[in-house]
């Protein structure tokens, strides 16, 4: 699982998935009897129970598909395809270069569309993976990888202050309660 969190006006969106674990939970589930939700301030009010497999999450609901999500989840594909012969601290730099790429994803219907009153070089910034702009843009990126064996390696890099050229990255690693 990769993402990133960014500050901005009051109001924009922001998911949050989750991972209740226990029998009798609905939905699909793994050979642990583990299901993923997700959920967030936009759209259904309950948890959604995920099905195994990939999705894209932006600031907006999951799987909305804007240029810069799919392109953002073929990225974090080819990383993972790749991850089987890297070690985890190269598979985690990698995943952090998916979420700091700054390629515009134009043109985009459906970002120029919410952006009407916005000038074509403020919507390029808004069209890419990684979002940098004076007031709005990435601030945090996070990467949690969990093993076969419950090993979780949580990795977050922070925008220290407003200054994009500086940031602090910090990894904790522990061991989920089976």
């Amino acid at each position: 699982m990769a993402g990133h969190q960014h500050a901005g006006e009051a109001g924009s969106s922001h998911q949050l998935p989750a991972a209740p674990a226990g029998p009798g939970r609905p939905g699909p589930s793994t050979e642990k009897g583990d299901v993923v939700c997700y959920y967030g301030n936009r759209g259904d009010p309950k948890p959604v129970v995920l099905a195994p497999g990939t999705y894209g999450l932006s600031n907006a609901l999951l799987e909305t598909p804007w240029r810069k999500l799919c392109f953002g989840k073929r990225l974090f594909l080819e990383a993972v395809e790749r991850s089987q012969a890297l070690p985890k601290e190269a598979l985690v730099a990698q995943l952090l270069d998916v979420l700091n790429n700054e390629e515009a994803q134009l043109p985009d219907p459906a970002i120029e569309d919410q952006g009407r009153e916005y000038v074509q070089p403020i919507l390029s910034k808004y069209a890419a993976v990684c979002v940098r702009g004076l007031d709005y843009g990435t601030r945090t990126n996070t990467v949690i990888l969990v093993d076969a064996d419950g090993h979780v390696t949580f990795t977050e890099r922070s925008m220290l202050g407003t200054d994009p050229s500086r940031w602090e990255t910090s990894t904790h690693e522990f061991r989920l309660k089976s």
